[in-house]
Parts: structure tokens; sequence; C-alpha cells
């Protein structure tokens, strides 16, 4: 009997690296999950007054917990050393500590947790060499900016545990924007990698999607100083605010420009105006392309995002009136997340897909 032939013909160098693509593309999406997922325990943290409840950076030890009741006083009376508790929770039960460790140690677990998420996967993908050249760069960059981001997060822990009862607002402003800025890399390299069902548009489109991009983080760094000065806790009205569109006393501090920075009244209006602009510059981008790109993938994506953005507004509206409930302010947190993410995937998409090694051969 004659022996059967297989005459299935082996895969291309082409179909080898899109196959590669959908796999590095794959990671990259569970990265960016188990992102989103660490900034809104961030957000929980924060919002509960938990962030100063573990008081050392232990990076490899401090994945263990409290086991039983001698380490759990130990840790209570660590807690009680700062000023948060000799001020704010002074008398506070172990049960109560236990509630605040806890957000602390899942925001630190998960901190850890991501770092494993991308480390291991990207040297399996480097070792077979489904890494493309180029991609490597910007893959070890995302890597070092994480390595990063735990060093400031230590950094702004440390402001809250001598002379403070919270954290210094300037780093965690910065914390929360060093996450963006990750989730937002990632988000670009992997819509890098995806298919696209349109070529690139006109160079104008794709710099206001990038000027929409650099909005919507500004916007989260002046949302971080929000929270860092618990400025939405006040002036709960709108479209007024302390009964005026502009209040008075935005410039009571000197120098005027700590204003910007420690003023909670001034802080809560910028980032106001902050949203109207951004509101404004999504409104302008989706019937500018909607214009000069009409009927087209890249025309309908502005209206979504332009969608989002008003949505991010309306919740941020809600949150503000109810006085920022928990949920509330981390539906607020959680979907700016959103609009970033679908601004920086448009804002790739318009300019395309990586070139293949290939084509770039052929050319």
């Amino acid at each position: 009997m004659a022996a059967i032939t297989d005459v299935r013909s082996p895969l291309t160098e082409r179909d080898r690296l899109l196959r590669n693509r959908v796999m590095v593309r794959g990671w990259l999406y569970c990265v960016l999950v188990v992102l989103f997922a660490l900034v809104l325990v961030g957000g929980a943290t924060r919002l509960t007054d938990s962030g100063l409840s573990i008081t050392e950076w232990k990076p490899i030890h401090g994945i263990i917990p409290p086991l039983n009741e001698a380490e759990w006083q130990e840790e209570l009376a660590k807690y009680r050393e700062i000023p948060q508790y000799q001020q704010i929770n002074k008398g506070m039960s172990l049960d109560e500590f236990k509630t605040i460790f806890w957000w602390e140690w899942a925001h630190r677990l998960l901190a850890r947790g991501v770092g494993f998420v991308f480390a291991l996967p990207l040297i399996y993908f480097w070792a077979t060499r489904r890494i493309e050249r180029g991609l490597g760069p910007k893959l070890l960059g995302i890597l070092a900016l994480g390595g990063l981001q735990g060093a400031i997060g230590w950094w702004m822990v440390a402001s809250g545990l001598s002379e403070r009862v919270d954290v210094s607002q300037y780093r965690l402003a910065t914390h929360l924007t060093i996450a963006a800025l990750i989730f937002m890399a990632t988000m670009l390299v992997a819509r890098g990698l995806a298919p696209h069902s349109e070529g690139p548009t006109s160079r104008p489109v794709q710099r206001f999607a990038g000027v929409i991009v650099l909005f919507v983080l500004i916007q989260i760094y002046l949302g971080g100083l929000v929270a860092g000065l618990d400025a939405g806790l006040s002036y709960n009205t709108w479209p007024l605010m302390d009964g005026s569109l502009v209040p008075g006393g935005l410039s009571v501090q000197q120098p005027a420009w700590v204003n910007l920075f420690e003023n909670p009244k001034t802080v809560q209006f910028i980032h106001r105006l902050g949203a109207y602009i951004l509101l404004a510059a999504a409104l302008w981008h989706m019937l500018a392309t909607l214009s000069s790109a009409p009927g087209t993938t890249h025309a309908r994506r502005t209206i979504v995002l332009f969608g989002l953005v008003v949505i991010q507004a309306a919740i941020g509206i809600v949150t503000l009136l109810m006085q920022v409930p928990l949920d509330g302010a981390l539906l607020h947190q959680g979907f700016a997340l959103v609009v970033l993410g679908f601004a920086a995937a448009h804002w790739r998409a318009t300019k395309g897909s990586y070139p293949l090694e290939t084509d770039v051969v052929k050319a």
C-alpha cells in the first residue's frame, strides 16, 4: 500500500509572523486586564485610606500576609507608630485594621502579579523568537516603567509615614499617571500588532488623535491631585461651583502657582475645565474626521470615542453630586482607563499596524 503523503504546505514566513502576533497580542490584552484591576484596587485603597496600613516595603517577603494573632498584632503595632493612626485612627481595633490592611496588601499583590504576568511570557516569547525586530525595545521599556512604578509606589507611601496623615498628592498623582502610561503603552503595542481593516488616515487626523490621548493623560493626572487632596468632597454642585461658574478664592495661597497643586478648590476647578476641554476636543475630532474621512472605520471610531468621553463626564458629575461614594469614584477612575485605552487604540489605528518584516523586505 502506498504511503499517504501529507500535502499540506508548510507555514510561510508571513504566516508564522502573523501567528506570533496573535499570541503576543493575546498576552498583552491579558496584561491590560490585570493592569485595569490593579488601578481599581489602588483607587479603592486610596478612597478607604488604606494605603499606609503596611509601613514597610518588602517586595519578596511581603507576599505572605500575617498568618496568626501575633503577626497581626506586630503589623498593628507598626501602624500605631505613624501619624495617621495617632491623629485619625487612634484606638482602631484589630478587626478594623485588618480591613484597611487587606486593601493595601491586595494592591501590592496585584502589582507583583502584573510583573510576573508581563515578565515571564516576555522571556518565553523572546527565547522562542516570537518577538519581532523593533518590538523588543518597546516591551523592555514597558517592563522598565513597571519597575520604576514599584519604586514610585513606595516613594508615595513613604511620604505619609513620618509627618503627614496621608500621602503626598504630588506623589499620588505621579503614581496614578505612570500607571496610566503603562496601560497606554501596552495598548499601543497590542493595537499595533492587530490587523486593520483600513490603511492609515491623514496626518492631521493622526496628530489630533494623539492630542486626545495627551488630554486624557492630563485629566488623569489632575484626577490624581483631586483624589490626593480629597477635593471632590467639597463644592458638590454642578454646573456652578461655590455659586459661580468661576468661583472666587482660586489664588489665595502664595506663591500663586501653589494653588494649582495644593488648593483643593483650584484643583477641582481645573479638573472641571480639563473635562470641558477634553469634551470639546473629542467633539472637534469627531466632526473633522467625519468630514475628511466619511464612511471610514476611523470616522466611526471617533463617534465611539466622543460617546465614551460624554459618559465619563456624566459619571464624574454624578459622582461629584453624590459627594464621591466609593462605587461612583471607582467607576469614574475605571472608566478613565477605558477612555484612555480606546483613545490610544484609536490613535494607533489611524497610523495602521506595525509593518511585517516580510513586507519591509519586499518593499
